[in-house]
């Protein structure tokens, strides 16, 4: 018995629209922190909130793909297989 993998591949309009939400997002939140008509101790702290966020998202996002990429590398077993 032979094991397929398939190789799932994103296109490249996905990952420009992936890129660019981010850095829109990241950017604007930040130009929006430093407009704030506060403090900059109040500006600092929430910079440092985007940036322990952002980091934290990317964790948890390649937590999610690890976990689920290490489902797909075992193959399956059939139950009858001992």
């Amino acid at each position: 018995m032979t094991n397929k993998y398939v190789q799932q591949k994103d296109t490249a309009a996905w990952i420009l629209q992936v890129w660019a939400s981010f850095i829109l997002a990241t950017a604007g939140t930040t130009v929006g922190i430093i407009y704030l008509p506060v403090d900059i101790w109040i500006k600092s702290f929430m910079g440092m909130g985007l940036t322990f966020s952002v980091g934290s998202a990317f964790t948890l996002a390649k937590t999610i793909r690890d976990n689920h990429e290490s489902e797909k590398l075992l193959p399956e077993r059939h139950p009858l297989d001992k």
